[in-house]
């Protein structure tokens, strides 16, 4: 690990800590994962509002393996793309019932071999339920380590595959979740917030709009 990685990493345990939180209510694996193929395209607040009402009504993966997919579709509606999710929830719980005893698997490949899983929510699972070293990329994760030099790609994957580098393996999991916290708090999309962030001497983005003020 290099100087500045560790800099960075040691601001963010500062400010945030190296508590293991998930932003996803759940009780179960099960749960879990089914809450983070919602979770596409939707916010961690709106998710739990759905699935406070989801998981009481169906209590198990057999209960959503046998869901009437219309009934389904309109259970997880506002979580948005209802439609694939709904189709993908049944499929995933069906295998989950039918090829892993209605148990959630822990391996990478297992994980994906589940309908609507690719290597974001399978990451999820092994970091947070099995506590494996996982990197997971989602939209805060991509941006913001394109901002601090950690990658300069644009594929999850390969943007996973970096951070693996260059991340001790402790921080694996614990990155995303303090870089989520920074993505809602501060290093917002649309206007950062840099006259607040801790990270500005690190940020290729905030170097950028320095060198752009003072060429006016």
């Amino acid at each position: 690990m290099t100087k500045r990685t560790k800099e960075i990493l040691d601001k963010l345990d500062e400010v945030y800590t190296t508590e293991y939180k998930c932003y996803l209510d759940h009780d179960s694996p099960w749960q879990l994962l089914i809450a983070t193929i919602l979770s596409a395209q939707c916010t961690d607040a709106r998710v739990n509002i759905v699935t406070k009402d989801l998981f009481q009504k169906y209590t198990c993966p057999a209960d959503f393996a046998n869901a009437d997919l219309k009934e389904l579709e309109q259970d997880i509606k506002s979580t948005g793309f209802y439609h694939n999710k709904a189709k993908n929830i049944i499929a995933c719980c069906k295998d989950l019932v039918e090829k892993f005893d209605g148990e959630v698997p822990e391996s990478l490949e297992d994980l994906t071999s589940l309908a609507g899983v690719g290597r974001k929510t399978a990451n999820v699972i092994r970091g947070n339920i099995f506590h494996e070293p996982s990197v997971v990329v989602d939209t805060h994760v991509k941006r913001i380590s394109k901002k601090l030099g950690f990658t300069k790609e644009d594929d999850p994957e390969k943007i996973e595959y970096d951070l693996m580098k260059v991340l001790p393996k402790d921080h694996w999991i614990l990155y995303n979740i303090q870089i989520i916290t920074f993505g809602r708090q501060i290093c917002f999309a649309r206007s950062p917030k840099c006259e607040e962030c801790f990270l500005t001497e690190y940020c290729s983005y905030y170097k950028e709009q320095n060198k752009k003020k003072r060429s006016k």
